[in-house]
Formats: C-alpha cells, structure tokens, sequence
C-alpha cells in the first residue's frame, strides 16, 4: 500500500538554524499497457485473449494443448469471466423499463414513474385477482399478493410485454385538471357526466372554477335516493377503482354530487375551488306536418319520428347530444326527418321555447341558446314544462 513520503531534517553544518530536509521518494511506477479488448463478453472470446497472452510472453514454446494445465487454466478462468459477464449483464438490464426480464423489477420500475400495475389489477379485479382460487395456487399461502402477481405474471409474458407499454403511456397522458379544457375533458370521461361545461369567475377574494354538467339521464347533482341502473354503476365502479377513488356504497343511492366530489378533489390543482352546478334547461314545443307516402302506414311514421326525436339512444334530444349554448336549428330537423322512410314533405308549423314571452321562430329556423341553456324536449304528457311536439299526419294508409 502506498505511504505517504517522510521528511527528515539535518542540521550537518556549522549554523545550528540552517539545515536541510531529505526526503526519499518512491521509484516512479511503470506505465501498465492495457490492450484487453473490453467488449470481450463471452467464453470464446476470454480464452483467446488468455492464449494470445501466453504465447506472447513464451515465444520459445510453440505448442500448446488442451491437455497443457496452462490451458486447462485458462478455460476454467474464461468460464468464470463468462458467467460473471452474464450477471453483470443480467444486473445491468434489470435497471432499466426497456430491457428488465425479472417480475419484480419490471412492477417496481413502473411503480417508480406511477404506475401501479398490481394494484390497478386488484382494483379492478381483473386476472390474476379475478379469481382467488386461482390466486391461491399460483404461490404459497405465506407468499404476499404481490409475489403471487409476480408468479403469474411468468406464466403470462404477454401480459408483463403489454405493461411495459401502457405504464410509458399512462404517464404521458394529463389527468390533472389545470386549464377549462381539462376540467371538461376529464369529467365527460366520467360515466355519470354526458357534457360539461367550465369557466372561470371572480368570486371577490380568488377566481373559482365553475363547471356545468349534463349527468346521466339528465339526473340532478342533488337529487336524493339516485337509482343507478346496473351497466353505469358497473362502470363507475371500475372508472373509480382505476384511479383509486373513493366511492360511496350504492345501497345509500348517492347523488350525483357525491359520486363525482372525490373525483375533483383528487385531480384539480391545490388551492383551487370548483363548484358544480347544473345546466339550464329549456323546453321546446314543435309543431310539425307531415305528408306520408302513400306506401306506409301513418303509424309506422309516427313511430319512426318519436324515435328519431326522442331522448333514447340516437334521439335528437338525446341527453348529452346537444352541447351547452347550442343554437336549435329548423333545418336539422329537416334533414333528419326527411331521412326517415315513408315521409314525402314536412312544415314546421310551430318552433318555439316553452312561454308565451317566447316568440315564434319558424320564420327565422333558429332558437337562439347562451351559456348554461340546453335544449330538451322530452314530450312526456306528465311534465309538459320540459318541452312537447305535436304531429300532424296526412295522407298515407291508416292503421
């Protein structure tokens, strides 16, 4: 081990104050030429460069053996730097998302950029946590969820392929809710929102976020005793245990308020308020005549034009359909209404908003909406205030 040099004093003149100091210094040590070719990695290419050295430094010797215990050396050294090659090899790769082989360090390294692979799938209860028999006998009882996850990600490499793609993937995408956009781009990703609709107002102290939605089914935010049909709240539940939200039990028939509130609180920004409210809707009253073909049966028309302006699947005032502030155009009734079979002529006999305030725009073929104003009109005889229609049928076959 190299020393540090001592310094020693000697006074051998006549001035007891002048002397001088001696130090030894170590020889200078020989440059070490390094011509090993480092991108050796393998077993052939060790016990070449080993052999290469041998017969360098004993020129005299002109033969060399595998029987030679120089080369049985050198052979079992080139196994050795091969296998310890590998693991390095095999550590290195571990380290990184592209090339990890390994369960545990593929989960953890997603883990590290957020995206937890194991736990969405225990959310979501999707395989291997779909089936807990299943679950059970890929590992042993005293092995932890997670290295049972693990386990069956071996028997599924496919599986580990695709979660090396959407973890990059998801990271990339923008959940925080920081612009309008974002507000009304993530909340139409909920399944009970249909459309919203975000601005911003200066409330005296600070600017609040307001956000206008359409719920499902045109259901109030605050409407007590909500009833969820099995399809929506199946998706909710999955749209909540993606993200890790909470979500209050069905049996209580939560409002819509309380099911999206954690959703905001956990996406907006902090230090931002967002205040939910509801959109304003108008009903519409229409007055149509129609001039059936002599082919079809009044009936059947009838039918198809309740189903073209309804508010079912495809409906014209199907909730959702129309955005907020939506003009309400004459001439796209027109153009849906002649695509029906069975109808030769149409006239807009009356186009209008519920209220005698309201005048008449059959004339103009348009009904101005601003801001929060929806159209609706769900021609429903028990509630007349959310809009009605009436048609008249002529010539056609009876029945």
């Amino acid at each position: 081990m190299a020393v540090d040099p001592v310094a020693e004093l000697l006074f051998d003149g006549a001035c007891p104050d002048c002397g001088r100091r001696l130090i030894d210094l170590p020889d200078i040590l020989p440059t070490v030429g390094d011509d090993f070719d480092w991108d050796q990695r393998d077993y052939d290419g060790f016990r070449l460069f080993m052999l290469q050295e041998l017969a360098a430094r004993f020129p005299e010797r002109r033969r060399w053996t595998p029987a030679d215990v120089e080369v049985a050396l050198i052979e079992v050294l080139a196994y050795g730097l091969d296998q310890l090659s590998d693991a390095l090899d095999r550590a290195a790769s571990e380290s990184f998302l592209e090339t990890a082989r390994r369960p545990e360090s593929l989960r953890r390294l997603l883990l590290l950029i957020g995206y937890d692979v194991a736990g969405m799938a225990k959310r979501l209860r999707t395989p291997p946590f779909a089936d807990l028999s299943e679950l059970e006998a890929l590992a042993p009882l005293s092995a932890t969820e997670t290295e049972r996850f693990d386990r069956w990600w071996l028997d599924h490499p496919e599986q580990m392929e695709q979660a090396r793609l959407d973890g990059p993937r998801a990271i990339h995408d923008q959940h925080r809710m920081v612009t309008l956009e974002d507000f009304e781009r993530q909340l139409e990703l909920h399944p009970l929102v249909l459309r919203a609709h975000a601005w911003e107002r200066w409330d005296g102290s600070w600017t609040t976020v307001h956000v206008a939605v359409i719920a499902w089914q045109r259901l109030g935010l605050d409407v007590d005793h909500t009833v969820y049909s099995d399809e929506v709240w199946a998706q909710t539940q999955a749209f909540h245990a993606e993200r890790d939200l909470a979500l209050p039990a069905r049996s209580d028939h939560p409002n819509v308020r309380s099911v999206l509130y954690p959703y905001i609180e956990t996406y907006r920004m902090v230090g931002q308020e967002v205040v939910l409210e509801e959109a304003v809707e108008v009903g519409i009253t229409l007055t149509l005549s129609i001039q059936v073909n002599d082919q079809y049966f009044q009936s059947e028309v009838r039918h198809a034009v309740d189903r073209a302006l309804g508010t079912g699947p495809g409906g014209f005032f199907a909730p959702g359909r129309l955005r907020f502030g939506e003009d309400l155009w004459a001439s796209d009734l027109y153009q849906l209404l002649m695509g029906l079979s069975g109808i030769d002529n149409i006239c807009l006999n009356r186009f209008k908003r519920l209220g005698d305030r309201f005048q008449d725009e059959t004339a103009s073929g348009r009904i101005v909406l601003e801001g929060l104003e929806v159209a609706i009109c769900d021609n429903d005889p028990a509630r007349p205030e959310r809009g009605y229609y009436r048609l008249m049928l002529h010539g056609g076959r009876k029945g």
